[in-house]
C-alpha cells in the first residue's frame, strides 16, 4: 500500500521516521521534513519517491546508495550528518543519566575502510559480489565502492574470480578482505570442504593476483607474504580474520587521545587488547599488561612486542573478561588502564575497575548505548568523566566510535 507521508524525524539507524495514526512507520533514505511517497509493510516501509525534500538533501556519492546496504545515509548534508552522529552519543548518555562533555564529531574522509566483508554466491552461471541490500539477505553486485581503499576497489574483479573458486553453491559466503602494508589478506567463511583440485585452483589464483594471504574457514590456504600492519611504527603480522580498526585515521586518531591520556603512568592494562592496537603504542611511555581472549591476536601482539626490543616490557595474558574480569586487587598494579571491548561492552569488568583505584582509565567503543552503561558504572564509582570524543569510523553508516577520557581522584589521607 503506497501512502503519503511527512518524515517527522532522522532515526538512530539512519532511517526517516513518520508519525502515523498506526504508530511510527520507518522509511530508509527518507530524511525529516520531507514528504515522500512510500509503501508501506508494518513498521517499515519502502520509499518510493521523494515529493518535497529537504534543504538538507545532497546528491549521494556512489551509484550503488539507495541500494547496497553498506552504507545508510550519503543523501544528508556534511554539518547535519555530524551533528547526527554526535547527536547518537550525546543521547546515549543522556538515556544513562551520565553527564560528560561531548566533542565535536572527529570526521573520517572517503576510501579509507581498510576492511570490507563482502558477501558472495553463485547465481546461475555467475557470482554475484558485493554487499547485502539494507534489511535483507539479497546480494547487491558492486563495481566501485566510495568508502573502501582504493586497493580494495581496484582488487573487486579478482575478488570475484576467487569468489567464483570459493562459491559452489546459492549459499553465500563472506570474504573478509583487508589492504595491509604487504598487500590483501583474505579471509573466507562459510566455504566448507576445499577438495584439493580446488585448492590448487585457490593458490595459482593468489599468486597471479599477488594476494598477501588467503584463508578460508580459519585454515590459511596460501601466504605469499605475512600481512603486516603497523601500530604506530611497530609492525604487526594480524591473524586471519583477526580484530582490526576499520580505518587508519580512525584507529590513529584515538590511539593519540589514549596515549596522550595515560602519559605518566608508569604501568598500563589494556583490557580486550586485540593484536595491540593501543598496547604497542602505550608500550613506549610505560609498561604494559594485554589481556585478550583471542589466542591468535595474542600471539600476533606478543611476537610484535618481542621483535621490538625498544619498547618498554610488554607482558600479554589469554583470559576471557567477561567471564573473569580484572579484580580490584590485580588492578592495584597499574596507574593507567584502556578497555576496548565488542559492541557487548564491558558491564563486568566496568564493575571492577569501578571499585578499584586506578588513577586514569581510557574506554573505547563502537556501541554508544553499551559504553553509556559502562561509563555510568564508573561515575558511581567515583571516576570523572574528563571528556568523550566521537569519531566517524564507519563513514556513511550508523556506527560511531568513541574514546571517553576518566579520572579518579586521589583519596585523602
Amino acid at each position: 500500500m503506497i501512502e503519503r507521508l511527512r518524515i517527522d524525524r532522522l532515526g538512530a539507524q539512519g532511517d526517516g521516521i513518520a508519525e502515523t495514526v498506526q504508530g511510527p512507520v520507518y522509511v530508509p533514505f527518507a530524511l525529516a521534513g520531507e514528504t515522500v511517497s512510500a509503501e508501506i509493510k508494518g513498521q517499515r516501509a519502502q520509499l518510493v519517491q521523494v515529493e518535497e525534500a529537504s534543504p538538507l538533501r545532497v546528491q549521494p556519492v556512489c551509484a550503488h546508495f539507495g541500494q547496497c546496504g553498506g552504507c545508510s545515509i550519503q543523501h544528508l548534508a556534511v554539518e547535519a550528518y555530524a551533528a547526527w552522529k554526535r547527536e547518537k552519543v550525546v543521547r546515549a548518555l543522556e538515556l544513562s543519566g551520565v553527564e560528560a562533555e561531548v566533542g565535536e564529531l572527529v570526521t573520517c574522509p572517503p576510501a579509507t575502510r581498510r576492511r570490507v566483508t563482502l558477501s558472495a554466491r553463485k547465481a546461475g552461471g555467475t557470482v554475484l559480489l558485493g554487499f547485502n541490500a539494507a534489511m535483507s539477505h539479497d546480494i547487491v553486485e558492486i563495481r566501485n565502492c566510495a568508502v573502501a581503499v582504493p586497493e580494495i576497489v581496484a582488487a573487486l574483479g579478482d575478488l570475484r574470480k576467487l569468489a567464483g573458486v570459493l562459491a559452489t553453491g546459492p549459499k553465500p559466503i563472506r570474504l573478509t578482505v583487508t589492504a595491509t602494508r604487504t598487500g590483501l589478506d583474505i579471509a573466507a567463511d562459510g566455504v566448507g570442504r576445499v577438495d584439493e583440485g580446488r585448492r590448487r585452483g585457490l593458490v595459482e589464483l593468489c599468486l597471479g593476483r599477488r594476494f598477501a594471504r588467503l584463508s578460508v574457514d580459519g585454515e590459511i590456504i596460501i601466504e605469499r607474504k605475512k600481512p603486516v600492519v603497523m601500530f604506530g611504527d611497530v609492525p604487526v603480522v594480524i591473524p586471519p580474520g583477526g580484530f582490526l580498526q576499520a580505518t587508519e585515521q580512525a584507529e590513529a586518531v584515538m590511539a593519540a587521545l589514549v596515549t596522550e591520556h595515560l602519559a605518566g603512568a608508569k604501568f598500563v592494562a589494556d583490557l580486550f587488547a586485540g593484536s595491540g592496537t593501543f598496547a604497542l603504542r602505550l608500550a613506549r611511555q610505560s609498561r604494559v599488561h594485554a589481556a585478550e581472549s583471542e589466542a591468535r591476536a595474542l600471539t600476533a601482539l606478543d611476537e610484535a612486542a618481542r621483535h621490538a626490543p625498544e619498547l618498554k616490557p610488554v607482558s600479554v595474558e589469554k583470559r576471557d573478561l567477561f567471564r573473569r574480569p580484572l579484580l580490584p586487587k590485580e588492578l592495584e598494579a597499574f596507574d593507567g588502564l584502556v578497555f576496548d571491548p565488542p559492541r557487548a561492552g564491558a558491564q563486568a569488568q566496568s564493575e571492577q575497575i569501578a571499585k578499584s583505584e586506578v588513577r586514569k582509565v581510557a574506554a573505547v567503543s563502537c556501541n554508544p548505548g553499551t559504553l553509556a552503561r559502562d561509563l555510568a558504572i564508573l561515575a558511581k564509582g567515583g571516576y570523572r568523566i574528563v571528556r568523550v570524543v566521537p569519531v566517524d569510523q564507519f563513514l556513511w553508516s550508523a556506527h560511531v566510535e568513541a574514546v571517553a577520557l576518566l579520572e579518579k581522584p586521589r583519596r585523602r589521607g
